[in-house]
């Protein structure tokens, strides 16, 4: 554990040794930001939004719910399915996605929306 050096100077060093103490190495911080990063692009946030309220939606309904191309939703469903985010399921001629089975549905209801109201900009509560 580093020492305390000239420039560092804590006001509260027990509180600094405890959220070190919960800290994630920096590996897991990396992937996580990987994984947040998916966010980053509306399609795929707001698909995750949509197969939240739902238990599944096949992509042709994804691209009517969220009025984009099924082109758009199959690369974004391709890059969630890649993380493991979602689950696809065959019927007949088409795909039906899912949310994976041990995704956090509390994340994006209590979490990203809350993010969503206290963001700069962010005015009345979003109902995405």
């Amino acid at each position: 554990m580093p020492t305390e050096t000239r420039s560092q100077r804590f006001v509260d060093s027990h509180a600094v040794e405890a959220a070190r103490r919960q800290l994630i190495g920096l590996a897991e911080a990396e992937r996580l930001a990987e994984l947040l990063g998916l966010l980053a692009d509306p399609t795929r946030a707001r698909i995750l939004f949509a197969l939240g309220a739902v238990d599944e939606l096949c992509v042709s309904d994804l691209a009517a719910t969220l009025e984009v191309s099924e082109d758009a939703v199959g690369y974004a469903l391709r890059v969630l399915r890649m993380a493991g985010l979602v689950r696809g399921r065959r019927n007949g001629r088409s795909v039906c996605y899912r949310l994976a089975e041990a995704f956090p549905h509390e994340m994006l209801e209590h979490c990203l929306r809350d993010l969503l109201a206290i963001s700069p900009g962010a005015g009345p509560r979003s109902t995405l």
